[in-house]
């Protein structure tokens, strides 16, 4: 481990206030401390005598939300409390990436009454000698045309659907459950582990024990985070917080990822009613009822389908 100031050159930015600029939607970046939207706050009119700060850089919060990380690919403007990192050696786009998600490792330590103003030069970081091998091997520009998976031909549901009814989760799905998998009798390999976790598709471990479930299900945490919901892929093992929904053939003949993208948010629109108190336990989960869209008495999957397949950067589901 080394400090972030070996391998960065640490600079404060421009420093600038974003009630006195211009805000344009053909201007430039304006970042802030904020923590969504790759920091950017803001789209403003070019100031006279400011440069801008340079493309390829990393921003880092000093104050704010603290410590949020991210790699700038577009000239901007800073706010305040803003810092940037110049790479001292020629580093990859996705080494870039890797030291934002290090960096944001370290947010623990700091909180809005201790900020990172003064200790951030001095942060621990690895060096990208020792980074992992996959890091170099990473290419990042599948993901440079991003404007090509904006969808031109939006579907309004609304506007489409025939009717919507209510079924019972029990009627659409068959709901098992997980199975208890403790820390020290997991065994490393390549099976995904779904645990009660809200991210990262539910994903908190990949173990060397048998898949339990087969892929193409829905997940939901009954306890832990409850009611987060997630699309299942591939075979996995899930954890004994977590209930898998396998689909009915009775109304879904060919079920895959777009129905089930659709139907999630509506499942997770349950999750008011729950909580670590009041778990979504196997009873409660089977009576739970959502409405989806009908079509002469059955599921439209089609509406489903075509509805997933019309958002923003479907081509990469």
């Amino acid at each position: 481990m080394v400090e972030l100031q070996e391998i960065f050159n640490v600079k404060y930015g421009v420093n600038l206030e974003l009630n006195k600029l211009t805000q344009s939607q053909d201007g430039i970046n304006f970042v802030s401390r904020t923590a969504k939207n790759n920091g950017v706050s803001a789209v403003v009119e070019l100031v006279e005598g400011k440069e801008p700060i340079e493309a390829g850089v990393i921003t880092v919060s000093g104050g704010g939300s603290v410590l949020e990380a991210f790699l700038q690919p577009e000239p901007f403007y800073s706010g305040r409390d803003l810092y940037y990192l110049e790479p001292k050696f020629k580093l990859t786009t996705a080494q870039k990436l890797y030291y934002c998600v290090c960096i944001r490792a370290n947010k623990y330590k700091y909180s809005y009454g201790r900020q990172a103003n003064r200790t951030l030069k001095n942060l621990k970081v690895p060096h990208f000698n020792d980074f992992p091998s996959w890091i170099n091997d990473f290419d990042v520009s599948v993901y440079d045309n991003a404007d090509s998976a904006l969808s031109k031909n939006k579907v309004n549901v609304l506007d489409t659907v025939t009717s919507w009814e209510k079924f019972t989760l029990e009627e659409l799905f068959e709901i098992k459950k997980g199975k208890r998998l403790t820390k020290a009798k997991m065994i490393s390999g390549d099976t995904p582990f779904i645990g009660s976790t809200d991210s990262n598709n539910g994903l908190t471990n990949s173990v060397g024990q048998e898949a339990i479930h087969k892929g193409n299900v829905i997940t939901i945490n009954y306890n832990g985070s409850v009611g987060e919901t997630f699309y299942q892929p591939q075979d996995f093992w899930a954890s004994d917080d977590v209930n898998v929904l396998y689909p009915r053939e009775k109304y879904f003949e060919d079920f895959n990822q777009y129905i089930a993208l659709f139907i999630i948010p509506i499942i997770r629109l349950n999750k008011f009613k729950f909580s670590y108190g009041r778990k979504w336990h196997m009873d409660r989960m089977k009576e739970t009822k959502i409405a989806l869209p009908t079509k002469n008495g059955k599921l439209d999957l089609k509406l489903m389908k075509d509805y997933i397949s019309s958002l923003d950067y479907s081509v990469s589901i």
